[in-house]
Order: structure tokens, then C-alpha cells, then sequence
């Protein structure tokens, strides 16, 4: 093993000096020294020899790259190639001078929206600034790269002390720099992003290679733990990565026999505070491994070809509840349930959902179609187009998703006679204390009230981003700060508490005027 390092060693200091610049500097003297102390055949044996050292050097390993070859055009930062490199460098010396280290792999949250909503020029101006960011947390001999649209990474300069505590501390304050607001043509804009990395001595296997793969993984475990999310890789993760793989296998069983059934997220009247709904959403009780998480199981859905039977599923499960409140005399107007394209493509879809309404004998308006406006935006007249309109004339309230990320069209919403639109959790995101998030809440809000719509924010989480949007006029509100998604069971209970609350609590007021 020291062996394989020495050589290492030696293929990346000291073969860049022997082939190199520095060099051919010498070259004139050294063969003129030759030739002064040994005449013509010294001077013939130098000519002849420094070719032959020149190629020894370049046969023990590829020819040194200079990792600053590669950059990428809007950031300048180093590319894939030229980080994979400085990996496999600083996990050399690393293990060689028994020194510490860390890998860190970055990716913002939103950037897909962000650049479907203001532009891909916008989006470089992100990306710019974000690694401008970055670097300035960092010390000058630390590296920094564009590996992706929005994904970056760290490699930590070795040093001889390193532990988890001071990784995390330094993930969070690049997650702070990069959180900062990003002002676009006077706009500001609020970035969240994921944190993933790797201690080199947690690092699996024994090349640099396994070690970024790592921090990678690391990386979408932070994905699964939602927005803003800091993980360092553990064994455990690579344990995750079997477990899903065995997944894939039990997928469509799981759909068969109950396992995936909707949790409910409440939402609520800004107004009275009263339930005026839930959202139906897809999660997954494993007999075995718990409730895994939907960025998990979903994909795997998706690829095995059933979400149109996920969204058949939902929905029975989700009118079957609504049954229960009426039972237990709870008063829920309405459910929401997604509907993903490949159940819109369905050319029976409305006879379908007619039929069900009419199984559970329930009213059309209870059932809240949740489409996300990039399926509103993207949709020609086609089977989707028809399905809309149609599920739409037999009285189902239509919900637009994240609106604001889409482009949807004025023209396209009351083309499908959309009944309510729900605001993206980017905008509502810090809305109490930024002017310019309050400012865009506005306008959608002003947009609605003359479109005679209904308005519900997504991802509320605070009082004061609840209470903002009461006064600005949005009419329903919905996220982490109002309740989590819960199984049926759960949802009696909450609705209790949350009444006995209600009583005596004076409304929160709107602007007037």
C-alpha cells in the first residue's frame, strides 16, 4: 500500500517537474555541461538520452493534467473531469501524510422553477453568484466546482484535524451564504439548498472515486429530509441504497395490498380558521422498514409504469375518508387528490370518476383535481384537455399546483375553469419579512380576485408568514406550520384540537381599502 502511494506520489509531484516547464529551462545547460565534460559523444548520448527519460516519466501514468483547464463558462469554476482529478490528488496526499479531509456535494432546491419562472438567464446569475458564495466560505487552497445545472462540490486542502462537528458547521454556512436573497433585475429571490459530504476516514472503499460517490449519497439523503437539508454520509446510507434497489421489486404489491395509502395535510380558512380541506398524498407503511418517504417510492412507481394505478388507489382511499368524516360528523368539505399526466391521458377518465363519485354518493364539488400548472402550460388540445374540461363540467373543483412555476396562461385558466390556485411554497418561503415576496404574493392575489379564483398558499411554516397572508387576502393556507400530512386515524383527533383552539381566538383581520 505505501508502495502504491509513493508511486503516486511521484506520478503527481514529480513527474509535472521532470516533464514540464521547468525543465526545458535546463535543457541547453545540461546538454552543454555534456558536451564540455565529454565531448561529441556525451553531447550524442545526451540528445538521445533526454528523449528516452521524457518517455520513461510519461509511461509510469498519464500525462498530469492541470485541473484548471476545464472551467465552466458562466461560474468559472472547475468542471467534472478537472474536480475528479483534485479528488484523487487530495486523496493521495491525504492517506499518504495520514492528514483529514472532506468531500461536500451542493445542489440548490428550486433551480428548475426558478429558471422555468424568470429565465435561464436568471438561472446563470443563480448559479454565478452561488459559487461565487461558496468559494467565500472557503480557504484560498480549498477547491470548488460546477458538476451540474445546479449541483456543485468542495474538496477540503488536507489538514491535520477534521471532525464531524466542524464539517457540519461549515456545510451550514455555506447553506446560509448560498440562502441569502439573490436580487434579479431589483427582484429578490430566495435559493434553498441541500448538503451532502463525506469524511475521507468514513469514506467506503479505497479510491477517490468511491469516496465523491459517497457525498453524493449523502447528498440525496439530504433530498429525502426535505429543503435545507445537511447529511454526512454514514454506513447506514449505503444500506438505503440496497434497500431501494430491493424495493423496486415489491412495488407493485405494495399497491395491491394496502401498504401505499394517503396521509392528510390540512387546510384551512385564513378567515375563520376552520378546515375547508386535505390533501390526499401518496406515502408508503413498509411491513418491514416503516414509512418510506415518497421522493423514494415514487420514482420507482413511475418507472415500473403504474401511476395511473397509484392515482386509482388515492382515490378510493381519499372518498372512502370523506365517507368517514361524514360519519363521524366532522365537517371536511373537500379532498384533494393529484392527478399525474399518465391518469390525465386516459380517455375514460371522466366515466371513471363519475362513476366512483357516484359509488360513494358524493357530490362532484368535494373532489379537489390537484394539476400542476406545468401540465396546464404544456398542454395542447388533446385527450389531457378534454379531461380537464370535462371533469371540470361535471362539477369537480380543479386545483392549479404550484402556481407561479408553470407559465400558465390567463387564457388556459379559464379555459379549464380552474376553481382555486395554489401558490408556490418559493413565493410564500420568508414572505414576512422580505417586501418583494410580499409584493408578488400581492399580485398573484390581485390576479385571483379579478379572475373571481380562490387562493391557497403552499408551504406555510411560520405565524408571521400565516398571518401575512391573511391580511393580503389569500384565502386558504396549507403546510408544516398549519399540520403535517398524517394517516386517517390521525386526522380525528387533529380536527378536535384544532376546533377546541378556534374557540374564543379572535380572526386574523385583512387589509381593507
Amino acid at each position: 500500500m505505501r508502495t502504491n502511494l509513493l508511486l503516486s506520489r511521484f506520478r503527481s509531484q514529480i513527474v509535472p517537474i521532470l516533464t514540464g516547464p521547468p525543465i526545458l529551462a535546463f535543457l541547453p545547460a545540461l546538454t552543454l555541461g555534456a558536451f564540455w565534460t565529454g565531448g561529441e559523444t556525451a553531447l550524442v548520448l545526451a540528445a538521445l538520452g533526454f528523449p528516452l527519460i521524457f518517455a520513461f516519466a510519461g509511461a509510469l501514468g498519464r500525462w498530469p493534467v492541470s485541473p484548471d483547464t476545464g472551467r465552466d463558462g458562466v461560474t468559472g469554476l472547475l468542471l467534472r473531469d478537472g474536480f475528479q482529478n483534485v479528488v484523487e490528488q487530495t486523496f493521495e496526499r491525504a492517506a499518504l501524510a495520514d492528514l483529514r479531509t472532506a468531500c461536500f456535494v451542493i445542489e440548490l432546491d428550486d433551480y428548475p422553477e426558478l429558471v422555468s419562472q424568470h429565465g435561464q438567464s436568471a438561472g446563470d446569475s443563480i448559479a454565478q453568484r452561488s459559487g461565487e458564495r461558496i468559494q467565500a466560505t472557503l480557504r484560498d487552497n480549498d477547491t470548488v466546482a460546477r458538476l451540474g445545472d445546479r449541483k456543485f462540490a468542495v474538496c477540503l486542502s488536507p489538514v491535520p484535524q477534521l471532525d464531524l462537528e466542524l464539517c457540519i458547521q461549515l456545510a451550514g454556512r455555506i447553506q446560509n451564504s448560498i440562502e441569502e436573497p439573490i436580487s434579479l433585475d431589483g427582484l429578490a429571490v430566495y435559493v434553498s439548498c441541500s448538503v451532502g459530504f463525506c469524511q475521507l476516514n468514513r469514506a467506503p472503499g479505497k479510491t477517490a472515486t468511491d469516496w465523491l460517490d459517497a457525498a453524493t449519497t449523502a447528498l440525496h439523503e439530504a433530498h429525502q429530509a426535505g429543503p435545507s437539508a445537511i447529511r454526512a454520509y454514514s454506513e447506514d446510507m449505503r444500506r438505503k441504497t440496497r434497500i431501494k434497489s430491493d424495493l423496486r421489486g415489491e412495488i407493485v404489491a405494495a399497491l395491491e395490498n394496502g401498504q401505499i395509502q394517503p396521509w392528510y395535510q390540512p387546510q384551512i380558512s385564513t378567515d375563520t380558521g376552520k378546515v375547508t380541506g386535505f390533501e390526499a398524498l401518496a406515502r408508503w407503511t413498509h411491513p418491514v422498514r416503516g414509512v418510506i418517504d415518497p421522493d423514494v417510492f415514487l420514482p420507482l412507481i413511475d418507472q415500473a409504469g403504474q401511476m395511473e394505478r397509484l392515482g386509482e388507489v388515492i382515490l378510493y382511499h381519499a372518498l372512502t375518508s370523506l365517507k368517514a368524516w361524514d360519519r363521524a360528523g366532522v365537517s371536511v368539505p373537500r379532498v384533494g387528490v393529484n392527478f399525474a399526466s399518465d391518469e390525465l391521458q386516459n380517455p375514460g377518465l371522466v366515466n371513471k370518476i363519475q362513476w366512483e363519485l357516484d359509488r360513494f354518493d358524493l357530490k362532484p364539488e368535494r373532489l379537489s383535481v390537484e394539476i400542476l400548472e406545468t401540465v396546464f402550460s404544456n398542454t395542447p388540445d388533446d385527450t389531457i384537455t378534454r379531461n380537464i374540461t370535462g371533469l371540470g363540467a361535471l362539477g369537480c373543483r380543479i386545483d392549479l399546483d404550484d402556481f407561479g412555476t408553470g407559465h400558465a396562461s390567463i387564457a388556459s385558466i379559464r379555459r379549464f375553469s380552474v376553481s382555486r390556485i395554489k401558490i408556490d411554497r418559493s413565493f410564500v418561503m420568508k414572505a414576512d419579512c422580505d417586501p418583494e415576496q410580499q409584493r408578488m404574493i400581492g399580485a398573484i392575489l390581485t390576479m385571483a380576485e379579478r379572475l373571481d379564483l380562490e387562493t391557497l398558499a403552499e408551504g406555510v411554516e411560520t405565524v408571521g408568514e400565516h398571518a401575512l397572508l391573511a391580511q393580503l387576502g389569500c384565502d386558504h393556507v396549507q403546510g408544516f406550520g398549519i399540520g403535517k400530512p398524517m394517516p386517517f386515524e390521525q386526522t380525528l383527533d387533529w380536527i378536535a384540537t384544532h376546533e377546541a383552539k378556534l374557540q374564543g381566538t379572535p380572526r386574523i383581520g385583512r387589509e381593507t381599502g
